[in-house]
């Protein structure tokens, strides 16, 4: 019960440091200046109805409210002077019909190529950046084998503003309650940045979780090591090392690794190869680098404390009466040393795995990797001004993340070691 209480506790307290940050971002964002609607050219007229959606004409705190819980907007079709529908047309004056992504025998989605694979960007040039493939689509027929206009639809958000006699559809349009972020104005102009950070998140998991299965095993070693030889010479050369790996930025030996692996020995490439996907071996390979330069500091951070924690647990005196019993050093340490030593590692652990979505800002832009790490640095990059959008998508999220690996973390010490009660007086 003290758990329970513990736990909706905590949970409360997330979600009102999550609001107040992310309130805090939104409204100092808003006093920054945007960019003119007229430089956007041709996707003026988009940019001008997501920005009325989200209320820029309005005062700060009904577009909070906006953003947050979206607005009720009023969708009717256009008509001509004879009152038909219009049907729409595309930037090079082609009709446009009702149409679908192609998907392949697996049911993924299938991308524009040239004749040697490479992916295509809507200017027809390749690109590495899975955000800018563009899907090859098929039209939808009806039941006649005929192929189904798209018409031209105006939406308002004032009723008053529709035509006299138009037939119109009430919907709830926007708000982060419906998965809607606003549209990206600068990075990827005109594209919905929720659907731009699914297709980059893959490939920041993948690269976490790679550099996670490689470090936290490898770390728990070294520090198991490093315990039972305290004080010789094999410690001494760990912990000598875990404390370089500590203290300098993991971009300094990212830079080292990248030196050495491409320039000096020609194993890996400079640079990640996402052509093939997320989870695609052409990927992995293209990163081992970048797994590599992840996963020093996380080594280094594992080895220290597991070797600080086994150190102490094996000087208590019920290791001594282990020992008297007739254990093995072994069977003490692996029975005994371990499981108690645990109690601080385990939720190590589980922050690490937690994180796993958090991309590596520095690592990620280093290698090219466009996951989500990368398209934050980008947005706040981005020129002539930065990519507001992205950036409060982006800020929410880490800002989620973090607390909510705190969160877990603290709970899991109740659940690992029945001695601690959270929340008990």
């Amino acid at each position: 019960m003290y758990l329970l209480k513990y736990i909706l506790k905590r949970i409360g307290l997330m979600l009102l440091t999550f609001l107040v940050i992310f309130t805090m971002c939104f409204v100092f964002v808003k006093l920054l200046p945007n960019m003119p609607a007229e430089q956007f050219g041709k996707d003026m007229e988009l940019i001008l109805k997501r920005r009325e959606m989200l209320g820029y004409d309005k005062p700060i705190i009904e577009q909070y409210v906006y953003y947050l819980f979206g607005r009720t907007g009023y969708i009717y079709d256009k008509l001509d002077i004879n009152g038909n529908r219009i049907q729409s047309k595309d930037s090079q004056g082609n009709l446009l019909w009702e149409s679908r992504i192609v998907k392949d025998e697996h049911g993924n989605n299938v991308y524009k190529t040239d004749a040697d694979g490479n992916y295509l960007n809507a200017d027809g040039a390749i690109t590495k950046d899975p955000a800018l493939y563009v899907p090859v689509t098929e039209p939808i027929l009806d039941k006649d084998g005929n192929k189904i206009p798209v018409y031209e639809q105006e939406t308002v958000y004032d009723k008053s503003k529709i035509p006299e006699g138009v037939e119109y559809i009430r919907k709830g349009m926007g708000g982060i309650i419906r998965g809607y972020f606003g549209t990206s104005e600068v990075l990827y102009l005109g594209s919905d940045v929720w659907e731009i950070f699914a297709r980059k998140i893959p490939y920041t998991v993948a690269l976490n979780i790679y550099s996670i299965l490689l470090s936290i095993p490898l770390g728990i070693a070294l520090g198991i090591f490093a315990a039972l030889k305290k004080n010789k010479w094999q410690d001494h050369v760990i912990s000598t090392g875990v404390m370089i790996f500590v203290s300098v930025p993991s971009f300094i030996y990212a830079f080292l690794v990248q030196y050495i692996l491409y320039f000096k020995l020609g194993w890996t490439p400079p640079v990640a190869n996402a052509m093939g996907g997320a989870w695609s071996w052409t990927f992995f390979t293209s990163i081992i680098a970048a797994i590599l330069s992840m996963s020093f500091g996380t080594i280094a951070g594992f080895a220290r404390y597991t070797r600080a924690e086994l150190t102490e647990v094996l000087t208590n005196e019920y290791m001594l009466l282990a020992r008297t019993k007739g254990l093995t050093k072994a069977q003490a340490v692996v029975r005994h040393a371990l499981r108690n030593a645990m109690v601080v590692i385990f939720p190590m652990i589980l922050g690490e795995f937690i994180s796993i979505m958090s991309g590596s800002l520095i690592i990620e832009q280093m290698f090219s990797i466009p996951g989500v790490g990368e398209l934050y640095i980008k947005s706040i990059q981005a020129q002539p001004t930065p990519d507001y959008n992205f950036f409060m998508l982006l800020t929410g999220f880490y800002t989620l993340i973090g607390l909510s690996a705190g969160i877990i973390i603290d709970i899991s010490y109740g659940i690992i070691d029945p001695r601690i009660r959270m929340g008990a007086r």
